[in-house]
């Protein structure tokens, strides 16, 4: 693949619902490895020349050695993690950047693909049963940048703002039930059953 692409791995959740574990550190379906290894070992799959970003509070994932991204500005949730994804992007000159939740149990390298190719500088973020998923998703830097700057003048700070402002810069990809299963997080002890 000839894009280039930062990956960022959302690890600043506190993991409430969890009982305050680090989601990423939880055990696949299969226990071999944990969720946050599966999906950088996806990612390497598909986009071995990008190196992978831990984004927000990543204390707990220390042994991984991996370079860490605080968010941009603090305090404001994901959308600040994703400002400074964006960027480190325009740091690296990356055409796109790579947003992946590190609860994603079921991630795999075909949904990664389907992701970011075929890329034609426009946001892109998958739909599954009807919802936006804004943290397993390829953005543009400069015009998302742009959307979320507008967001946080306006006093919002949902993911789903950043996705209103992008207007037609955003390509809303539609994902059947099965590609969907990809994308299914890890929130609470009762998803990992399912």
């Amino acid at each position: 693949m000839s894009t280039r692409i930062t990956i960022g791995l959302f690890v600043g959740g506190k993991g409430t619902r969890m009982g305050g574990l680090a989601k990423g550190l939880l055990r696949t379906p299969d226990d071999r490895e944990t969720l946050i290894e599966r999906s950088l070992r996806q990612c390497a799959l598909v986009a071995p020349d990008s190196t992978p970003w831990l984004v927000g509070h990543a204390a707990p994932y220390a042994a991984l050695a991996l370079p860490q991204l605080a968010d941009s500005p603090e305090g404001i949730g994901p959308i600040g993690g994703l400002r400074a994804l964006l960027l480190r992007a325009q740091a690296e000159q990356s055409e796109l950047a790579l947003a992946l939740a590190c609860d994603l149990p079921f991630l795999d390298d075909t949904t990664i693909s389907e992701l970011i190719t075929p890329f034609s500088g426009v946001s892109r973020v998958p739909i599954v049963e009807g919802r936006l998923q804004p943290l397993a998703a390829a953005y543009a830097p400069a015009s998302t940048l742009s959307a979320i700057d507008r967001a946080l003048a306006l006093g919002k700070h949902a993911l789903m703002h950043v996705l209103d402002q992008l207007g037609p810069e955003l390509d809303r990809v539609e994902f059947d039930a099965a590609a969907g299963r990809a994308l299914r997080d890890w929130d609470s002890p009762e998803d990992m059953e399912h």
